[in-house]
């Protein structure tokens, strides 16, 4: 197997993210002390500007203090636990967020504020952070990669290097675990974790255990892809590619309470995620 140094598996990462249509910056270029920066300071996990622009681009029928609610009802999902919060906040994403407005006759009229253009990828912010600090109590974290979409953190990639025997796949697992505990307000907008070590790659969902986190196994979904191509490479291309990210947020994920008031978040394997579509389009044709 080769051996990738770390920083050469975020580099890699971020090469094959520009190559799917994410814009990259280097977490630095946004740190609160740059001028022109986009974060007030550490603690703020939203890029706000681009969820502002994106939420006034996507409801150009509603006034401005509809979009300032969408903003923070978006922001500031409701929920007693970290999972429950995650959950009002997916469901935000996929059915809009519910706002009021007075219209000029005086009468009071709801709304779906879209948070996410489902259909038009080029309608949507998307933007690759690597080494994003943020800053949670007293407790300061570097994700290697998040993933922004409309100034959404949607996603977090944690990657190790192979060539270190003490670091895997499952150590970057286990470090996403202390993220999790230790930036609650990140995690809560969090649609999919990603671990690797630059050969093999995992996914899985915010409350998934280590067994649950699997690999993405085709680019396409004609046709497995070979052993030489690395499963980081093929995870990007065959589920970050933005059409199968929206696909993916949109209809194959869900929320199961296991029977003991604990919420499960699950996603679809890459063998469903094919298998229903490929039964749909067999069915609109027919």
């Amino acid at each position: 197997m080769i051996n990738f140094s770390e920083s050469l598996i975020e580099q890699a990462g971020l090469a094959w993210l520009e190559s799917q249509g994410w814009n990259i910056i280097n977490g630095p270029e946004i740190a609160p002390e740059t001028p022109g920066a986009e974060r007030a300071d550490y603690r703020q996990v939203v890029l706000e500007q681009r969820l502002r622009n994106a939420l006034a681009s996507l409801n150009p029928e509603l006034p401005p203090d509809c979009i300032e609610d969408a903003f923070r009802k978006i922001t500031h999902p409701e929920g007693s636990t970290l999972q429950a919060r995650n959950r009002a906040f997916h469901r935000h994403l996929v059915d809009g967020v519910t706002v009021e407005y007075r219209t000029k006759e005086g009468s009071i009229r709801g709304a779906q504020a879209q948070v996410i253009d489902f259909e038009e990828t080029e309608n949507n912010d998307w933007l690759a952070v690597n080494q994003f600090s943020v800053q949670e109590n007293s407790h300061v974290r570097r994700p290697d990669i998040v993933l922004f979409l409309n100034g959404l953190p949607l996603g977090v990639m944690e990657l190790k290097n192979a060539a270190r025997e003490d670091a895997t796949i499952w150590t970057a697992w286990q470090q996403l675990q202390t993220y999790k505990a230790e930036l609650p307000t990140l995690f809560a907008m969090n649609e999919l974790l990603v671990v690797s070590d630059g050969t093999e790659a995992r996914v899985g969902t915010l409350s998934a255990d280590r067994e649950w986190f699997k690999p993405w196994r085709t680019i396409t979904g004609e046709s497995l892809a070979g052993p030489h191509i690395p499963e980081l490479q093929v995870m990007i291309q065959g589920l970050l590619a933005r059409d199968r990210f929206l696909t993916l947020i949109r209809d194959f994920i869900v929320f199961e309470d296991n029977g003991s008031d604990k919420l499960v978040k699950k996603m679809s394997g890459y063998h469903q995620f094919h298998a229903v579509q490929a039964a749909v389009e067999e069915t609109l044709r027919a």
